[in-house]
């Protein structure tokens, strides 16, 4: 079975409305830890794209996004839907990755 890909899309510079909030980098390693602790037996794969610097196709499409302002970061895509913007909320993730991959 091929791996669930979570892409989270963030920058260094906090925007201004998440000066108190972890950074997109920090959102990633959280965001990994609990979903690998939740679900053990699935195979996942994170990836952080800095909007300032994507790597292929996708992630400049996403990043684009976020630099004209139709999203906020940290952006939270698994497998290409967008499941969370700004602090993302566990229960929105678990959601999708039950969605895709049923237990």
């Amino acid at each position: 079975m091929n791996p669930i890909t979570i892409t989270v899309y963030g920058a260094e510079e906090k925007c201004a409305s998440c000066i108190h909030l972890p950074s997109a980098l920090e959102t990633m390693e959280w965001l990994e830890a609990a979903v690998n602790r939740k679900y053990p037996e699935k195979s996942f794969q994170f990836v952080y794209c800095d909007i300032e610097a994507p790597v292929n196709e996708e992630q400049k499409i996403y990043a684009q996004k976020i630099l004209n302002d139709e999203y906020f970061y940290p952006l939270v895509v698994i497998d290409d839907e967008i499941v969370a913007e700004g602090n993302p909320r566990l229960p929105d993730v678990y959601k999708k990755i039950e969605e895709y991959d049923p237990q």
